[in-house]
């Protein structure tokens, strides 16, 4: 199954701007891929989970700081909007 939001691929050399900039940093500061982290946001976008909500959630029941959180939400929401 393919994920319906697809991480990025981050090139090095032009580092994105907006909420993907703070990308390598969760997967630094968590071990784990975004994708992960937008599975998670998308799934409960999908469901009608309001925005906050989900941030929420990803600090609360995964430990993710606010920032990394809100990021993860922004970038799903706005590609499930594309």
């Amino acid at each position: 199954m393919s994920s319906r939001v697809v991480a990025p691929v981050i090139d090095p050399d032009n580092p994105p701007k907006g909420p993907a900039s703070y990308f390598a940093s969760i997967e630094k500061t968590y071990g784990r891929p975004v994708q992960e982290w937008l599975d998670i946001a998308v799934a409960d976008l999908d469901a009608g989970t309001p925005h906050m909500a989900v941030v929420s959630r990803l600090k609360q029941d995964h430990g993710l700081g606010h920032g990394h959180a809100n990021a993860v939400v922004a970038y799903a929401k706005a590609k499930v909007a594309e």
